[in-house]
This record gives C-alpha cells, sequence and structure tokens, in this order.
C-alpha cells in the first residue's frame, strides 16, 4: 500500500560551557523539497521542520554554515563529541556515546528526559568488573597506566550494539585514556540495560570502532581498526561473567603497532575495517575494508577462515547494513560520496571462491549522496535508507530499492552517527566536535568549528507507524 513519508521535527542536543546560546537566525522555509518525487511512491517523502534543540557553546560556534532556525535552545553539559546513537530493543530509551567525554547518556523517548548517565571511568574499586583480565590474545601494552594498573582508565566509548534479546548493551572503547597512540589493548563494556550499569569490562585489541551480533545471538564480532584483526566473542550463556572469546580473524597480514606512537591512528591503521555485519544464516561475517584501497573481508564464522576480499565496492567503505530479509547488503562511502547495494549471496558467492585473495566480485549499484558518507540505517519497513553527510551537516533520505535521492535536511556540522526508533517515529543523528583542518572539503565549505550535537528526527508516515520488513532470509546467505 503508498505511503507518503515526512519528517516533521527535528531537536538538537549539545553540551554547554558557560553562557546561554542567541537562537540561531530562521530558515526561509522548513520544507525541505526532495530531489526526486513519485506521487504513488511509497517513500515520498514530504517535509523536514525543526522543532527544538539542546546544543552548547561550541556546537554554536560554526562559522558559515548557514542558518538553521530560530527554535529556542536548551543545553546539556554533558554531550562532548558525541559519536554514535542506538535505541534500546524496546524503543524507549536512547543511548549517546559522547566519545571524548568518556561517557554514555540515555535520554527516555520520546520525551528527551534525561537519565542517569553510564560513566566509562574505572578505578581500583571497580577491579571485579574486569574478573582479573587486562589483555586478550597476547596484545602487549606500549603505554603503562600512571596508577599502576592497566584497569584503571577512562574508556573512550565509539560504537555499540545490543544483544538479540535487548538485554545486553556492547559499547567498545576506540582507547584506554592514558594509551595516547591506541597501540595497546582496549576494552568493551558490557551494559545490562535493565539498569543501565557497567556489569562487565572485557579486554580487546587496539581500537575496537565496531561491534556486531551474529542474528543467533551466539557471537558478537569486535572489529579492530587498529590492526586488521576481528574478534569473535561467546556470549551464549547470556551471563556476561561466562562471556569469552573463541576467535581472533585477520584480515591478509596484522599491523605491527610498534611504530605507531605518534601517529594519527585515523590513517596508521592498515585496512581500517570498521562496518561489520553478519549474514542472515550467521555463517559469513562481512568486514568494510575503509582504507585508501577499500573493499569488502569475508570470514567463515565457523572456521574464522579469511575467505578474501571483494574490490568492486565503491571507495572506502564505512557501514554496512543488511535488508532484513538478508538479501541486499548496504554500504557507505565517505571518500566516494555515496551509497551502494548489492546482493548479499553474490558478495557471499565471490568471496567463497577468492581463497583468501583479493577479488573484483559482483558490481554495486550506487547513487551520489555527498561527500563524506558516514552512517546508514533502514526505516523498520526496508524501503527507506537514511545517510550521515559528515562534509555537507545533512541527512538525505535514499530510496533502498531505487537508490534515488528522495530529500535533504541540514542539521549540524560534522554529522557522523545516526539511529531510527523501532517504530519508525524519529531518528537519532550525532555531529561529533571536530575543527576542520585547513583544506579540508568541510573547511572548503565554510565549517571551521562545529558539532557537539545531537539533532532528533520526528518521522510521521500516512497511514501510521511504517510496517515491520519481514525477515525470512529463508533464501539468503
Amino acid at each position: 500500500m503508498a505511503r507518503a513519508a515526512s519528517i516533521l521535527g527535528i531537536c538538537a542536543l549539545a553540551t554547554v560551557s558557560g553562557a546561554a546560546i542567541a537562537p540561531l537566525r530562521a530558515q526561509s522555509a522548513n520544507v525541505v523539497a526532495a530531489d526526486s518525487m513519485h506521487p504513488a511512491d511509497s517513500t515520498r517523502l514530504v517535509a523536514m521542520t525543526v522543532r527544538a534543540r539542546l546544543r552548547n557553546v561550541l556546537g554554536a560556534r560554526v562559522m558559515k554554515a548557514g542558518s538553521l532556525d530560530s527554535t529556542p535552545e536548551t543545553h546539556d553539559r554533558e554531550i562532548l563529541s558525541p559519536k554514535s546513537v542506538r535505541f534500546s530493543f524496546d524503543g524507549t530509551k536512547v543511548y549517546v556515546n559522547a566519545l571524548e567525554g568518556g561517557k554514555t547518556l540515555v535520554y527516555a523517548w520520546p520525551s528527551l528526559h534525561k537519565l542517569p548517565t553510564i560513566v566509562h571511568r574505572f578505578g581500583p574499586a571497580d577491579s571485579a568488573l574486569f574478573r582479573g583480565d587486562s589483555t586478550v590474545f597476547d596484545y602487549p601494552y606500549f603505554t603503562q597506566s600512571p596508577d599502576g594498573s592497566a584497569n584503571v582508565f577512562t574508556g573512550r566509548p565509539v560504537e555499540s550494539e545490543l544483544s538479540t534479546d535487548g538485554r545486553w548493551l556492547f559499547v567498545p572503547y576506540y582507547r584506554r585514556s592514558f594509551d595516547a597512540s591506541a597501540q595497546s589493548p582496549s576494552a568493551l563494556a558490557v551494559i545490562d540495560t535493565r539498569v543501565d550499569s557497567i556489569v562487565r569490562v572485557l579486554p580487546t585489541g587496539p581500537i575496537p570502532k565496531y561491534v556486531a551480533a551474529s542474528p543467533n545471538g551466539r557471537l558478537l564480532a569486535v572489529t579492530h581498526w587498529g590492526d586488521n584483526t576481528v574478534a569473535l566473542l561467546d556470549v551464549s550463556s547470556g551471563d556476561p561473567a561466562k562471556f569469552h572469546y573463541v576467535r581472533h580473524m585477520v584480515v591478509e597480514r596484522v599491523l605491527d603497532q610498534t611504530p605507531l606512537a605518534g601517529t594519527d591512528r585515523d590513517r596508521t591503521c592498515g585496512f581500517c575495517l570498521r562496518g561489520t555485519v553478519f549474514t542472515r544464516n550467521g555463517r559469513t561475517l562481512l568486514v568494510a575494508r575503509m582504507g585508501k584501497k577499500g573493499g569488502v573481508a569475508g570470514f567463515d564464522v565457523a572456521s574464522g577462515r579469511y575467505l578474501g576480499t571483494v574490490m568492486a565496492v565503491p571507495r572506502t567503505p564505512r557501514h554496512l547494513e543488511l535488508s532484513a530479509d538478508g538479501r541486499t547488503l548496504f554500504a557507505s562511502s565517505g571518500d566516494a560520496g555515496v551509497v551502494s547495494h548489492v546482493s548479499a549471496a553474490r558478495v557471499v558467492t565471490a568471496l567463497r571462491g577468492a581463497r583468501g585473495k583479493r577479488v573484483r566480485g559482483p558490481r554495486w549499484r550506487s547513487v551520489p549522496v555527498g561527500g563524506g558518507a558516514r552512517t546508514i540505517a533502514l526505516d523498520p519497513s526496508g524501503t527507506v535508507l537514511l545517510v550521515a553527510l559528515n562534509w555537507r551537516s545533512e541527512i538525505v533520505a535514499v530510496d533502498a530499492t531505487r537508490l534515488t535521492v528522495l530529500a535533504r535536511v541540514r542539521v549540524a556540522p560534522y554529522a557522523v552517527g545516526l539511529a531510527i526508533a523501532p517504530d519508525g517515529s524519529g531518528a537519532v543523528v550525532t555531529s561529533q566536535g571536530h575543527i576542520a583542518a585547513k583544506g579540508s572539503p568541510a573547511r572548503k565549505r565554510g565549517l571551521r568549528l562545529g558539532g557537539n550535537s545531537v539533532d532528533v528526527l520526528r518521522l510521521t508516515w500516512s497511514g501510521g507507524e511504517p510496517a515491520k520488513s519481514k525477515e525470512t532470509g529463508s533464501t539468503a546467505p
């Protein structure tokens, strides 16, 4: 049945230090026209309107960024470099990872009432959370904690993942606070979402930027941006005290951490592994290689064997998303400025015949959306794909089938994270604090200092909330 979609509101959340901020001048129009409209299209987007904003002094100092609106603003001091966002399983809470703040902020949804914050700071009194572990897979420490214990630190939360039953929230840390060059083992927090408290902390390899749960809920993939490896954590017991690693898998070669002190780890990251998804049957793990040569790597989950890499995906793939039926694989590519999709079955077939090598693989279909494409998310019906554009400070809505741009809306500068509510009623976008480098694409667009904000989109569908896409997966890889 045809549906029309409209995004009715945006509210931004951000930190503050000091005086209140005067509202930005009003937009000339609150409705943003779609690039492509189809009268009978079930994904037709018709309106985007700013509703309210919480932001900070840093977030407001945006030079030549263009106007947003004159909506009254309130403030949240704890949002510092918000990197990612996730809804709770039942859609009643929103978790925002404030990377440099070392905190996960929790808000009630849709009221945005502030709930108690989860602090990723550990002292001697918290030693029981680590169960005596400070490293795994023989990872060495290149930097020692000034407190004498590797488990006394503040974690820098990056992404997150829910267990398949929604009970546990897994939050990896970019690094431990004393490990400035992120060469040493980092860590992964396990949060009980019933009480929003950390109940276990496990060691990881360097820079575990991404985590993904298997469809059957038995495994968690921990993807290490820092050294070309992926770990598999057995979480099948449902008891955090019994969670344990069962695999340590390598894409081609392990990146030696020894010479990386003082380097920019966003660049000295080898293949820069990030976006990670299990296929619907759980037999194959797909991992995006965001490094210059790109590609999507694959592993056989049962054996941990590296299958190879398909290279035809547009350069610098960052985020991977699988359709609910498991048949279509989506990818965002930052430098290429596109969103792409391909048959997941064809990717798996190519990988399983690659014999550990790089192969071209199937051709991906792409649509240009703008530079700096970061996180992508499908709405519950699987018909609309939202894309966060870091360089353009926009959220783009794309028809997931046709791969055509439906609409755009301005958000705070340096948008990076994105999540859609389980019922499709809204979406939340994080814009990380950032100073644009001289000569960078963002600087050329007039952005110097911005971010430290969280924008909230209200999604309204004619005929009610979008029906959830079927997850049969019977013929999916």
